[in-house]
């Protein structure tokens, strides 16, 4: 078994430069699929989501091209839908854009019901409404979901329920070229939306508002290819600035957008930490400051992300006081805890909150990364930690941060890569 293997207590210095986003590529190489001709995608992150979501484009007649470590040539002039491969879609969670891009296209779609991390309930009632909206009749049964339509998607007013980030994407990538003008609202306004908003339109949709809580689309008879370049990762990048502080080090994070990060920066300069922003860098300093206890909530964007949280929980854990992180977006985000307490934190969960009482020494042990953001939580807490810690189940961390081990080493951290046994277990069976 491949694990991680970090000997803590090594500040983080120097400078360590971003992927492109993971949250924004996802959906764009699936809105590949509406194109009849040739995307060149820039600034793709090597991770594994990106890996199967190629696989999968590729078994419905997709042709996939590498023309260098990030940037790829997608072609889905021939693809075909409803036949996407329902392992590979299980292995993912964004692989549900693809039911936008089938829909959108062809008026059909069935995919499997998608995979990813596993922190709570996360349904995907909003999608089907918009689906519904667009004219589709939408169909869950057996594994899997199947959007149908006699005369394609057509624009529609759709209001969601409850503030989606998935599901304004999938409708967005689907009304692009539905038949009719769409308007959708209580729309998310993540970076990533206006990422998508703005690879289509570069690919000749008509999309405004991307990035407000209302969106408009007039729907385009076809889209042609286009060459475009990822956003930055923001979560990537607010991973290190936590990092750093976690460690007391200093890191300039670049390749990075500032303003993506406000709320993750303010809250670091709220506890004390030294933040300097430039064009497209930020740099934290936390050497020889005394940082100060601070409580969090958890909102769609702009507020302070979700996939920050275990990430913040780890840097609170060395941090004098009493602090809570209230999670305002899933329910059951807090598998990370228990494996934080292994390491000695002083950490409960009381309902959606999390309760820290930090500046407690942590200490090695043996963990697991339960999920993507609990894994980068938990590489977090190792490096701040006393000791050698062995992380299991990495290629949950590798879904969503690229050359993991490599960035952290070039900061100094002491962290390698390894195949390790797994442990023996001696316990006697009655």
């Amino acid at each position: 078994m491949k694990k991680i293997v970090i000997n803590g207590g090594h500040k983080l210095t120097g400078e360590v430069e971003i992927s492109g986003s993971k949250n924004a590529a996802l959906p764009i190489i699936y809105a590949c699929g509406l194109v009849k001709g040739k995307c060149v995608l820039e600034n793709i992150p090597e991770i594994s989501d990106i890996t199967y979501s190629f696989e999968i484009l590729k078994g419905i007649g997709a042709k996939i091209k590498m023309l260098d470590r990030t940037t790829y040539e997608v072609d889905c002039t021939d693809i075909q839908p409803c036949c996407s491969d329902y392992d590979m879609v299980r292995k993912i969670r964004g692989s549900y854009y693809l039911l936008g891009a089938e829909f959108g296209r062809f008026g059909r779609s069935k995919v499997g019901m998608p995979g990813g991390c596993n922190f709570g309930v996360r349904p995907i009632d909003q999608h089907i409404k918009g689906f519904e909206a667009l004219g589709g009749n939408a169909v869950t049964e057996g594994g899997y979901v199947e959007i149908t339509s006699e005369s394609g998607a057509k624009g529609a007013n759709i209001y969601f329920d409850v503030t989606s980030v998935g599901a304004t994407l999938n409708i967005m990538i689907a009304a692009a070229v539905a038949d009719g003008d769409t308007v959708i609202e209580n729309a998310a306004r993540e970076p990533h939306i206006v990422d998508c908003a703005n690879f289509l339109n570069t690919c000749g949709a008509r999309i405004s508002g991307a990035g407000s809580d209302v969106i408009k689309i007039k729907g385009v008879k076809e889209l042609h290819g286009c060459t475009y370049a990822i956003i930055p990762d923001m979560i990537e990048a607010g991973s290190f600035l936590v990092a750093a502080a976690a460690t007391r080090g200093w890191v300039r994070v670049n390749n990075c957008i500032p303003k993506h990060l406000e709320s993750i920066t303010a809250k670091l300069e709220e506890m004390g930490a030294q933040i300097e922003e430039f064009d497209d860098a930020v740099q934290i300093s936390c050497e020889d400051v005394e940082l100060k206890k601070t409580n969090v909530k958890t909102l769609p964007y702009p507020g302070f992300p979700t996939d920050m949280h275990p990430q913040m929980s780890a840097l609170l854990c060395t941090v004098n006081g009493t602090s809570y992180i209230n999670e305002g977006i899933y329910e059951n985000r807090f598998r990370y805890v228990e494996e934080l307490k292994r390491m000695g934190a002083k950490i409960k969960v009381d309902g959606r909150i999390v309760v820290i009482e930090g500046g407690t020494q942590l200490s090695a042990a043996p963990v697991e990364a339960t999920d993507l953001r609990a894994g980068i939580a938990i590489m977090i807490a190792a490096l701040a930690a006393n000791g050698q810690t062995e992380i299991s189940e990495i290629s949950r961390i590798e879904r969503g941060y690229a050359d993991i081990c490599e960035k952290m080493r070039s900061l100094g951290a002491d962290v390698k890569k390894v195949d390790l046994p797994d442990p023996v277990d001696t316990r006697i069976a009655n």
